[in-house]
């Protein structure tokens, strides 16, 4: 459990809350500086192939954002820092008009069949992909045919992990047929030997 995470979004207003419905609140020491990430919050997030991203609006309404690409498109720079490329899209550009009024980030990453998820709150900036060459070099994926418009960069604040309770398994196409290719090869196998000794019957 990261305290500076819980120190951040736990306000007077939940306080309050907690004193309504459970006669009491917790309490939390400060916690001044940014939470690093540690090995297992870099590999949760170096596999993930997808996220979702809140900021904040002009008019004070959050605005969520899902992202996806390949496995660890979102990189690891450092333990303090995140980023991602952003490609060409439906250019409507919430997420990053929404940044340039208020720096404020949420990340919710889920890994489903682990039924796992991280929360990381930060503050990030947009770059136009032609100001840093080398940074947009490592947030760049090969394997994606799209071009650069721009990238973000996201100093890691804190983080905390929710407990599994009330996720879904959920299991992608390539992770079920994966699972099933052994099964399928046996399938092979025994049709075969049926098949054989329906011969020499």
């Amino acid at each position: 459990m990261s305290l500076r995470y819980l120190n951040q979004m736990v306000t007077p207003s939940v306080n309050a809350a907690q004193d309504k419905f459970f006669g009491r609140h917790q309490e939390f020491p400060a916690t001044p500086t940014a939470d690093p990430l540690g090995t297992e919050e870099i590999e949760h997030i170096e596999s993930r192939d997808s996220f979702y991203m809140a900021t904040i609006n002009e008019r004070d309404w959050p605005y969520l954002q899902h992202r996806g690409g390949p496995a660890g498109f979102l990189k690891v720079l450092s333990p303090t820092q995140l980023g991602f490329a952003d490609y060409r899209g439906n250019r409507q550009l919430l997420s990053t008009g929404n940044l340039a009024h208020h720096d404020r980030v949420s990340l919710f990453l889920m890994d489903y069949p682990s039924k796992s998820r991280l929360k990381i709150l930060g503050r990030a900036r947009v770059l136009h992909a032609e100001d840093d060459p080398t940074l947009t070099a490592r947030l760049i994926d090969s394997a994606t045919a799209a071009r650069i418009e721009r990238f973000f960069l996201i100093d890691v604040d804190s983080y905390d992990w929710n407990c599994s309770q009330y996720i879904t398994p959920r299991f992608t196409a390539e992770q079920v047929t994966t699972a099933l290719d052994p099964l399928k090869s046996r399938i092979a196998e025994l049709e075969d030997e049926i098949l054989s000794l329906r011969s020499s019957a």
